[in-house]
């Protein structure tokens, strides 16, 4: 097996070299939607990505930013109109970044989160997106304090590369089917860290990630989010993913300060000393690799975004902060128990579509 790992990494390696070298592949790109811009000359771009921005008209300075970062064959628009990120910065006033892979340097558009050269502070594909944040803050005038970023699969591991490379810069993070900071060093230990996450200590994986900047202040706080039917990304990582980021915190992963247990998905959050939320992680049990959807509230489903009828975009919001949440609200099942409802699952419009599926009046 690792015969096969070492040659299937010298392969790809070859291929990126011989593509850069080349100038990679003449794929005209396609045309932007309307309302998204290339963001040009952002800085030397080490990495060589392309980057899109959004800022809904209007937005006044000071506002927040929110980066989001596609997973392998995807693009970014596409990505942001799955997810609804357009949709939010205009409801809620935010800016929004969205990185964006060339197939020059992958020729499946993920990004190299397991490539030493583009996770390392100061180089590669994080100092590009680095680079591009600093570029809006400035042009846009908008608040360095409120600066979030959100990604899928390599998207997500591309996120805990840039929360590892820069902490300082981001407030908070929200994990999709991501992996956690070093859990490998070239694409073959990426492929058996996918399929079989390693066990380590917790400070183990905590100190990959001080090691990555000099940073010793407050870490971001996270968001993970991990199907449990996901065959790409195996649900394994997103324990040693919270194993990580609790031991930053000053958490025991054990023990967590809130468990929300619906049919859906189960939750689980931590606080800080200061009561402050500091990290969470939803388990979902039948989510394969994708991102969570309710597309009757919001996004659009297609590849890797997936219709399950809870909003990961909404609840993400929300841990942050820049969604207030709704009244708690209750259901009452056939033996008249109440439970707590998830406040981003309670949405006139979804119960009344649930109600009419369920008396066979839609489809």
């Amino acid at each position: 097996m690792a015969d096969i790992l070492h040659g299937l990494d010298e392969m790809i390696r070859l291929r990126q070299r011989w593509s850069r070298l080349m100038g990679g592949e003449a794929a005209e790109l396609p045309p932007l939607p309307a309302h998204l811009t290339e963001l040009t000359d952002f800085g030397s771009n080490p990495g060589a990505l392309r980057m899109l921005e959004y800022r809904p008209e209007g937005l006044p300075p000071g506002a927040p930013l929110v980066v989001a970062l596609h997973g392998c064959t995807q693009d970014a628009a596409g990505y942001e109109r799955g997810c609804g990120w357009s949709v939010m910065a205009e409801r809620l006033g935010f800016a929004l970044l969205l990185p964006e892979q060339r197939r020059e340097n992958n020729s499946h558009l993920c990004f190299n989160w397991f490539e030493p050269a583009d996770v390392s502070r100061g180089a590669g594909e994080v100092a590009s997106i680095q680079q591009g944040v600093e570029a809006m803050l400035q042009r846009h005038g908008l608040d360095r304090r409120r600066v979030f970023i959100s990604g899928l699969s390599a998207g997500g591991a591309m996120t805990v590369a840039m929360l590892a490379t820069y902490p300082e810069v981001f407030a908070g993070g929200a994990v999709l089917a991501g992996l956690p900071y070093g859990a490998a060093r070239s694409a073959g230990q990426a492929l058996d860290a996918m399929f079989h996450p390693a066990l380590r200590p917790a400070e183990e994986r905590a100190a990959a990630v001080r090691a990555a900047s000099p940073h010793r202040g407050a870490w971001p706080r996270l968001s993970v989010w991990q199907g449990l039917a996901d065959e790409t990304v195996a649900p394994g990582n997103a324990d040693e993913l919270v194993k990580q980021w609790a031991a930053l915190h000053g958490l025991d992963p054990t023990r967590p300060d809130e468990l929300a247990q619906e049919d859906g998905f189960t939750r689980r959050r931590w606080r800080d000393a200061a009561g402050r939320l500091a990290l969470e992680a939803h388990a979902v049990p039948k989510l394969a690799h994708g991102v969570p959807l309710d597309v009757a509230r919001l996004g659009e489903a297609g590849p890797h975004l997936l219709d399950v009828g809870l909003s990961s975009t909404h609840a993400i919001l929300e841990f942050w902060g820049m969604e207030a949440p709704r009244d708690r609200a209750f259901e009452v099942n056939m033996a008249g128990e109440a439970r707590e409802v998830s406040p981003w699952r309670l949405d006139p419009s979804h119960l009344l579509d649930r109600a009419l599926r369920a008396a066979g009046l839609r489809r």
